[in-house]
């Protein structure tokens, strides 16, 4: 009997769940629907937790960052991040996320790896990955939101040592409680792997992660974040981080990540980052 991989339930899921998805409107009766957490702008990053917040249709949302990866020996690498999301429909939004990866060739690893791949041509533009994020509960003003999101790495995108040469799909389930007006935790639960084979399926790797974002009054606020991801050899850690928001459709953050467990325990992230959104939106808060 062949192996049905999570990344298959995934899909099936998302199949059956999508021409209802298309349906979905936010109900102007929900009280919540002016709380100012609705309202401004929700990142997917910092972190390894992706919100579960889905952009309107005829939105359009930048999410840009830097990174500086240290290893415990000393080893490390800067990269850059960029995500386009783009709302389709109120239930669905498309995606493209590309990485560069800088610094000497010696020191360069996958973008997005917790291990560097010490390879002497893994530097330049990491494979281009494209997705859709979908909206599973009705109402995008409720407290608690569900979404799903499909993604894979391109093959023959990417320079040099980062190329693939076949497709790397993954899958999360993201949660999200809203907590009052401006806070909420938010889970993910996902898996990846870098083929479409049963092979590929067996090696890859499994996400869960949960993360607490919160106000330091009306225009800055604090990220907390736990997460785990692997398969056999498990890798943890934890990001904080703070953000600041001028107004409704613009963040700035700053984090400090650690890895706690597993191959690269030790070793330490800086990052930066900005986030944009253009399009038609509530008004401010």
């Amino acid at each position: 009997m062949r192996k049905t991989t999570p990344l298959v339930l995934a899909a099936l899921l998302a199949s059956r769940l999508t021409p209802a998805l298309a349906q979905n409107t936010l109900d102007e009766n929900n009280d919540n629907a002016e709380a100012p957490f609705v309202q401004h702008i929700r990142p997917d990053r910092p972190g390894q937790t992706i919100s579960a917040g889905v952009l309107r249709q005829g939105q359009f949302q930048l999410e840009t960052g830097w990174q500086h990866y240290a290893a415990p020996g000393g080893a490390g690498l800067n990269s850059a991040t960029a995500t386009l999301r783009i709302g389709f429909f109120n239930s669905m939004e498309f995606r493209l996320t590309q990485s560069r990866v800088f610094g000497p060739a010696s020191s360069a690893g996958a973008g997005g790896s917790e291990v560097p791949t010490f390879r002497p041509d893994s530097v330049g533009w990491a494979p281009l990955t494209v997705g859709t994020k979908l909206m599973l509960t009705a109402d995008r003003a409720a407290r608690f939101q569900a979404a799903m999101l499909l993604e894979a790495a391109l093959p023959g995108t990417g320079q040099n040592g980062l190329r693939r040469s076949t497709w790397a799909p993954g899958g999360r389930l993201l949660l999200s409680q809203q907590l009052g007006q401006r806070a909420a935790l938010e889970g993910n639960f996902g898996f990846s792997q870098q083929g479409l084979t049963v092979a590929d399926a067996l090696s890859g790797q499994y996400l869960g992660s949960l993360a607490l974002t919160a106000p330091l009054g009306n225009q800055a606020g604090y990220f907390l974040e736990a997460y785990g991801r692997g398969r056999h050899e498990l890798t943890t850690g934890a990001t904080a981080g703070l953000y600041y928001r001028p107004w409704t459709g613009l963040r700035f953050d700053a984090t400090l990540g650690k890895v706690l467990g597993g191959p690269a325990a030790g070793a330490t992230t800086v990052s930066v980052g900005l986030a944009l959104r253009l399009g038609q939106h509530p008004l401010p808060q």
